[in-house]
């Protein structure tokens, strides 16, 4: 358990050598004991009541999200519109996130609505740039109006074990994020362990994250059951050592109903139901809100949406 760890937070960054000693110290994951849990909770069915329940709350955790090169500033007030009212009394989405540059459309857009702007920084996906780049597009989208900004680490510096170079640069981000929530995304699939997805878990949150994300959505496996089970699990441990809670957000991946809930019964089981919420869980996705809307009129009225029916995003 992490309680067996006796190295102090407060000077395990205080030099390279005692954060690489404190990341290597924390417990090694049992990939196959993880894999199985993650498929075993996988199979949980929930039916009536509870699934409407649930897919209610997963509409309210989506951040709808478009990161393309061909996107326009119509296109973003349209998803704007959709996260604010999806339809048939649906709840609104959680968040609108967008490249740095379309923040000012969306807050105009979702100003008032209580659904927040979110927008990618720090040389989004691949953050290859310099500390000066990344800074300077972190305080530009906050000053354009982002609440929540969704950061990449470097993961060159992560996996050739300069942990103290992605661990200042997420202090520095989180500094020019201001009051704005800071989102650092560790690109799972890249990882290529579970040790490196705790460790990159744990040296997140200890530079300030307020939420750890699996991945940029560009590069495959994405937000694995297993991957997710892992981070929240490292979410869960760090608040029982320090009493902060960081939230979690699997992105990449869930395009269906059955995805969502898959990751709201890992929530509930793993971390608790503390996570249960937008504020400290988030969905990643955009394909999956016309799914979640499609088989929410299902239990409501018996039968399926022709193909038409929700605006495509």
């Amino acid at each position: 358990m992490v309680s067996t760890l006796t190295t102090s937070l407060a000077d395990v960054a205080s030099s390279g050598a005692t954060l690489r000693a404190f990341l290597h110290g924390l417990p090694g994951v049992d990939r196959v004991g993880a894999d199985q849990r993650a498929a075993m909770l996988g199979t949980r069915s929930i039916k009536t009541t509870a699934k409407a329940h649930a897919i209610d709350l997963a509409i309210s955790m989506v951040d709808l999200t478009t990161l393309e090169g061909a996107d326009t500033p119509g296109k973003v007030r349209a998803m704007c519109a959709k996260a604010v009212h999806p339809g048939d009394g649906a709840p609104r989405v959680a968040a609108v996130c967008v490249y740095p540059d379309l923040v000012a459309v969306a807050a105009e857009a979702l100003a008032g609505s209580g659904v927040k702007v979110a927008s990618v920084a720090t040389a989004f996906p691949s953050g290859r740039s310099s500390l000066e780049v990344k800074v300077s597009d972190t305080a530009l989208a906050v000053a354009a109006g982002a609440d929540e900004i969704d950061m990449v680490i470097d993961r060159g510096a992560f996996l050739s074990g300069d942990y103290t170079k992605v661990y200042e640069e997420i202090v520095a981000v989180k500094a020019a994020c201001g009051d704005a929530h800071l989102k650092v995304i560790l690109e799972t699939g890249e990882l290529s362990t579970y040790d490196n997805v705790r460790r990159a878990s744990w040296l997140a949150m200890l530079a300030g994250a307020d939420f750890i994300k699996t991945s940029t959505g560009k590069v495959s496996p994405a937000a694995t059951p297993s991957v997710t089970l892992v981070m929240l699990e490292a979410v869960r441990d760090f608040r029982d050592r320090t009493g902060r809670q960081v939230g979690v957000k699997p992105a990449g991946g869930i395009r269906t109903t059955k995805d969502a809930i898959k990751n709201l019964v890992l929530v509930n089981e793993i971390a608790g139901d503390d996570w249960l919420t937008p504020e400290w869980f988030r969905l990643g996705a955009s394909s999956v809100l016309n799914d979640l809307l499609m088989q929410r009129q299902k239990l409501a009225t018996g039968r399926y949406a022709g193909p038409d029916y929700f605006t495509l995003d």
